[in-house]
């Protein structure tokens, strides 16, 4: 069975349905959306990274190998969240006594992910797409991911905006079943979500999923203060904020990409 799935990823890897560059307008907005993020980004990167550094010892980031655009690997960035040499399972779920100080406020604030950005630029991935998957999960699925993989991964997706609360659900389960619970239950779903994706996507949406992205940490926050102060319904405190935050990150990429289509070739 295993040997059915190898070669299954082989025939993925050089199957000629997959293009081989990502389409020009979209690598264009994708640059354009980095470039003009890039102050906020070197300042908030370089805060981050010096944190990690003094938090605890190992590297500032970690290297994750990814299967990307046509099956073919590659190393996809995030700031270390964990302690240096933390064995155990693949998955990570919310209470994980693998993290760092440190580390569970940027996984839970998905800016551990802002090195990916580095993927962007070199064209590993774009800022919207599939979530890359490691290569066991992806041989377990060759048939969907030959789909998938035909457009370039990204840095946030349809799958995980709708699974963004994937490390709560992984941390009801044992340590030892969350690969399983994973594979069997969510992959399903998210491969669903990542197929429709893949058959049918446009910038406006890219740039809805990039606004639902941005307001998550916010609705996360925004959760945990409710849960603290006892407020529900339409008028939390939570739920302003979130819908504070949907307006001005809306607001945010209609100026990007009116910056964009009016820039000079």
């Amino acid at each position: 069975m295993g040997g059915g799935r190898t070669d299954s990823l082989r025939r993925l890897r050089r199957s000629p349905l997959v293009a081989d560059s990502i389409p020009r307008p979209l690598r264009a907005l994708d640059l354009a959306i980095v470039v003009l993020a890039t102050p906020l980004v070197l300042l908030l990167g370089g805060v981050i990274a010096l944190a990690v550094w003094l938090d605890s010892p190992g590297p500032v980031l970690y290297r994750s190998r990814r299967i990307g655009k046509g099956g073919r690997p590659f190393d996809m960035l995030k700031f270390r969240t964990m302690v240096r040499d933390a064995a155990g399972p693949p998955l990570s779920a919310r209470g994980d006594d693998r993290y760092t100080p440190l580390g569970r406020t940027l996984s839970g604030s998905r800016l551990d992910e802002l090195p990916q950005l580095w993927n962007v630029l070199r064209g590993d991935m774009r800022l919207v797409g599939p979530r890359p998957e490691v290569e066991d999960f992806v041989r377990d699925f060759p048939a969907e991911y030959e789909r998938i993989l035909s457009v370039p991964p990204g840095l946030t997706g349809p799958a995980q905006v709708a699974y963004a609360w994937e490390g709560e659900i992984l941390a009801r389960a044992q340590a030892i079943d969350r690969a399983r619970l994973y594979r069997e239950e969510i992959l399903p779903y998210k491969l669903a979500i990542d197929l429709r994706y893949a058959q049918r996507h446009s910038v406006s949406g890219d740039l809805w999923l990039l606004a639902r992205t941005f307001v998550l940490p916010v609705v996360r926050a925004g959760r945990h203060l409710d849960t603290a102060l006892g407020g529900n319904g339409l008028r939390s405190p939570g739920r302003i904020a979130s819908a504070f935050a949907l307006c001005v990150a809306v607001v945010a990429l209609v100026g990007l990409l009116a910056a964009e289509a009016s820039a000079p070739f």
